[in-house]
């Protein structure tokens, strides 16, 4: 069986780990076992923040819409009962939205069905 060198193969993965890498502080970015721990730690993180990133859009929303609310003097809570009891099908994203960029649409919107 021929013998078999793994020079090649060897570089290009270790090229591949530290352009992954590039930008990283101190060894992250220049040694091969540091650099693939940070990694696989930035993946990690990647994968929990993408999951808190819509945990903290919807409390913007909630605190954008009550913050208008209130203005209006209503509570967040009894907008929102309200806006179900009368089957309203706006989600929080578009009435923080409104709430933010138009008040006066906001203000029609919570007048006719709160």
């Amino acid at each position: 069986m021929a013998r078999v060198k793994r020079g090649v193969s060897k570089n290009k993965r270790r090229k591949n780990i530290l352009a992954q890498t590039k930008g990283y502080r101190f060894a992250r970015s220049k040694k091969e076992r540091t650099a693939k721990e940070a990694i696989f730690h930035a993946g990690s993180y990647a994968f929990r923040h993408r999951k808190t990133k819509k945990r903290d859009f919807r409390n913007l929303w909630t605190l954008r819409i009550n913050a208008e609310a209130r203005r209006l003097g209503l509570s967040y809570s009894k907008l929102i009962g309200s806006l179900k009891k009368n089957n309203i099908g706006l989600d929080r994203k578009s009435l923080a939205a409104l709430a933010k960029d138009y008040p006066q649409t906001f203000e029609r919107v919570i007048k006719k069905f709160a």
